[in-house]
């Protein structure tokens, strides 16, 4: 690769690994903050959910932004809106207008993800994109795996708003390293932006997730002194299953619309991409990883400082070695897939991940913390065995023309499925932990059996994840005739 071509991509590694260690920085926080703010845990954790979901409703748009302005226009928009956000979140002076400097910071890095995975696969060669795609799994495996040690630390020595405080220099000097180094070629005007595709997006997408998160009366593990309230009311429990239903509905409407638009060509989210048997069964693997990978780093975190009854720095340093450890793995796991393809690798990461849940969900108050630890990178060994071989067997299949298009796509359900996981594993610890209480259990006990079954749940849905292990397969991009067939070919 040319010197220049490799300064490019390095600048948007370092900028996008910012700006995802952000996306769970506030993991570790979100029991100080809900003394702090006198919110739920349903509540708080709308600090990561609402910064996913800005992920997922701005990406579909990214597509027509890196088609109409140059690179370094772009860069520079996403690393200012960042930068604006993180300085919102650090004077927040409430819960409020702290969720809203998440929703800027988030509006940031959506348009970072697919402008980073679009500038790999255009500029690096099919032989050296298991490597490559190892240093795009750090950034989207392992930032949001050290964001929790990294708050950890930072929560032991001074005020939370230092979290924010401590990343927004490092984001400022990513902004002026990295701006010089990209490309002002214009862009063209290209297709225009689909105003009812954005209407039917937002309530799409936000519909589902608040829905999710609410089931379950908004009350979680934490909250089972009044099995009632635990469980909550009728009327509430109707209005998140409406809002969940008018979600459904949204986004049905919405693939409905891509599918009709994308025959002019004009569509915000092309799912031409589906038609490709490795990419659709990859994709599918991935947003069950996100769901685990992020279910643990929210619900762990939790376990350990409301369970094991352990500070903030304590639980930072035990979620540290977890990312430290995919950081390794994932370059080293990105030659392998270079060598020996996907099944060698996501057969026993898959494995791996089904088993560690497993006995994750067997954890007890009692429980020692180097088992917890154990445990932890036993389930991040497992997620690097995966990310980098499924994310690029998700993307080779691709003809060019199609690589904004499969980026967008995936990283728009990459971050709902994050989203979603975060919302409904929470509600299902809150409804699990509300059913031991009404069953009698102390509230201590039912606080345990909320976190069991949380892990449990996402034990189940790893098992899917294992089995879709074995169908995938090494496929070559196509090349120029596949461009111009009227139907891609299917592998």
């Amino acid at each position: 690769m040319p010197r220049q071509d490799k300064f490019t991509i390095g600048a948007l590694l370092v900028a996008a690994f910012v700006m995802i260690l952000n996306e769970t920085i506030m993991n570790v926080a979100l029991s100080p903050l809900m003394d702090e703010f006198a919110v739920s845990e349903p509540t708080v954790q709308w600090l990561t959910t609402a910064f996913m979901l800005t992920l997922a409703v701005v990406i579909p748009t990214t597509g027509y932004i890196i088609q109409r302005f140059s690179l370094r226009t772009v860069f520079t928009v996403a690393m200012a809106l960042f930068i604006l956000g993180t300085a919102l979140c650090a004077i927040a002076p409430g819960f409020s207008f702290l969720v809203a400097g998440r929703v800027v910071q988030a509006a940031g890095t959506a348009i970072m993800l697919p402008l980073l995975m679009t500038t790999v696969l255009t500029l690096v060669p099919l032989e050296r994109r298991g490597v490559v795609m190892g240093n795009i799994a750090i950034v989207i495996s392992v930032a949001p795996a050290t964001g929790p040690a990294l708050s950890g630390f930072i929560l032991w020595v001074a005020d939370w708003r230092w979290m924010f405080l401590t990343i927004l220099p490092i984001a400022v000097v990513a902004l002026l390293l990295g701006r010089p180094r990209l490309s002002t070629q214009a862009g063209t005007a290209g297709k225009r932006l689909s105003i009812p595709s954005l209407l039917l997006a937002v309530p799409g997408f936000g519909g589902i997730v608040y829905g999710i998160s609410q089931i379950g009366g908004g009350h979680g593990a934490a909250d089972v002194e009044d099995p009632d309230a635990a469980l909550g009311g009728p009327e509430v429990d109707l209005v998140a299953i409406g809002v969940l239903i008018t979600g459904v509905v949204c986004l049905t409407a919405f693939a409905l619309l891509q599918v009709r638009l994308q025959k002019s060509d004009t569509a915000l989210l092309n799912l031409k991409p589906f038609t490709y048997t490795q990419y659709t069964r990859a994709l599918v693997m991935m947003l069950l990883m996100m769901i685990a990978l992020f279910g643990a780093l929210i619900i762990l975190p939790l376990f350990l400082q409301q369970v094991r009854g352990l500070d903030t720095l304590q639980t930072g340093l035990i979620m540290l070695p977890g990312g430290l450890l995919m950081a390794l793995m994932a370059p080293i796991v990105g030659r392998l897939y270079d060598r020996v393809g996907p099944r060698p690798l996501v057969v026993p990461g898959a494995l791996i991940l089904v088993v560690s849940l497993f006995l994750m969900s067997l954890l007890s108050p009692t429980t020692a913390i180097g088992l917890v630890l154990a445990l932890h990178l036993l389930l991040s060994g497992g997620l690097a065995l995966l990310f980098t071989p499924a994310f690029t067997t998700a993307m080779n299949p691709l003809p060019a023309p199609l690589y904004s298009h499969g980026s967008a796509l995936l990283n728009t359900l990459q971050q709902l499925a994050a989203a979603i996981g975060t919302a409904a594993l929470v509600a299902v610890m809150g409804i699990g932990a509300a059913a031991a209480a009404a069953d009698g259990l102390a509230a201590e006990a039912a606080a345990v059996e909320g976190f069991r079954t949380a892990f449990r749940t996402a034990a189940g849905l790893s098992l899917i994840t294992l089995l879709l292990s074995f169908t995938l397969r090494a496929t070559k991009a196509e090349g120029s005739e596949a461009v111009s067939a009227p139907e891609p070919a299917r592998h």
